[in-house]
């Protein structure tokens, strides 16, 4: 069964009465990536879909408040008139809503400049797994030092309370933002080379992605292994980095919308990993990525050190990952018989008393994390 709620005290009673019944619920934003994360062992659903709506736009202040269903989108229409925008681009594009970006703390390729969610948010309002509606943070950029129960919550997967607002912080248009995209060599000796020469370059790119040649083909481009930068600011600056860019090779145009492209691709079927290390390492990640098998398309974000593995069939060697080196590996998404096996660490004794304090009864998304305790 599944129940759409308005209203944020609706959301309140259906966990308490959850609690009294031992029901236990899983937590949906619009629906578009519910195979994300480990399988939910939720009864009910409650979804966030019809908790819509911008409640309070400050452009003199760069910040915007709006209920947890909002899509991304309806934020970008709502700010566009003001030539502000919100930096976040998670997996699955723009209608993603605004309080699944939080919960998950999904971040796409513009977290190469702007940072994570837990970045661009100043404050949420959450009903926790007892039914308490708490507010968190504030609407001003600056605010008062303590613990931090804004980034508590984002990334927690709804398991420690249901968002049901989230306040942003906003930035101004750029003057000039325009896309480019240079033919680079493959193999990991000249991804590290690259990711080397990038460092020392005088570039500010905004975004900065490595496809490989058969996600570069899929994006409308050659197929080869291709640099995409996004490049924003005044004209004179968008003009020095692109000259910059050129000693890599030939600088072109993107296809129009390939970042929505990119970000969309993957979000419907498939197998999605996201593999991690220190930035100096990203060339490891990438020839670990394609060792998997399953034709795999690739990209990774240079500057951050972070290879997602996009693949329609699960290859062969996916069971073996968490076994990688120095590398961090979460599972986006996986078929279900293969989250059967996938392994996960123990939950620390902090993660633990956290839960206890926010949830006791474990009735918020069980299981998605991995325990179902």
């Amino acid at each position: 069964m599944t129940a759409r709620v308005t209203q944020v005290a609706e959301i309140a009673e259906r966990i308490r009465d959850a609690n009294a019944s031992r029901t236990t619920l899983r937590i949906t934003g619009r629906g578009g990536w519910l195979d994300a994360g480990r399988p939910v062992l939720g009864a009910e659903t409650l979804s966030m879909a019809e908790l819509t709506g911008v409640l309070d736009y400050t452009p003199g202040d760069l910040t915007l408040t709006a209920r947890a269903g909002t899509s991304l989108g309806e934020i970008e229409r709502v700010t566009a008139g003001e030539r502000q925008w919100l930096a976040l681009d998670p997996p699955g594009g723009s209608e993603g809503s605004i309080g699944a970006t939080a919960a998950t703390a999904s971040a796409g390729p513009l977290a190469h400049a702007f940072g994570a969610p837990r970045d661009q948010l100043l404050g949420l309002e959450v009903v926790t797994g007892t039914g308490v509606r708490i507010a968190t943070g504030g609407r001003v950029v600056k605010n008062v030092a303590g613990f931090d129960l804004t980034r508590l919550f984002t990334g927690s997967w709804g398991t420690l309370g249901v968002i049901t607002e989230v306040t942003v912080r906003l930035r101004g248009v750029p003057e000039v933002d325009e896309t480019v995209a240079v033919r680079v060599d493959d193999g990991a000796a000249a991804v590290d080379r690259l990711a080397i020469t990038l460092r020392a370059m005088a570039i500010a790119p905004i975004a900065l992605e490595l496809l490989n040649a058969a996600l570069a083909r899929e994006l409308s481009m050659a197929a080869s292994t291709t640099l995409l930068a996004r490049l924003a600011g005044n004209a004179d600056m968008v003009r020095a980095q692109r000259a910059v860019l050129a000693a890599l090779g030939d600088v072109a145009a993107a296809p129009p919308g390939v970042w929505g492209a990119l970000g969309r691709y993957g979000s419907a079927s498939g197998t999605v990993l996201r593999l991690s290390r220190a930035p100096s390492h990203v060339a490891a990640l990438w020839s670990l990525a394609h060792s998997l098998g399953g034709a795999p398309r690739v990209h990774a974000s240079l500057g951050r050190g972070i290879v997602r593995v996009l693949m329609p069939e699960p290859g062969t060697s996916i069971s073996a990952l968490h076994a990688a080196r120095g590398a961090t590996v979460i599972a986006e998404r996986l078929p279900a018989t293969t989250w059967a096996a996938w392994p996960h660490g123990a939950r620390s004794a902090l993660s633990v008393a956290v839960k206890q304090r926010y949830d006791p009864a474990n009735v918020l998304n069980p299981g998605i994390l991995g325990s179902d305790e």
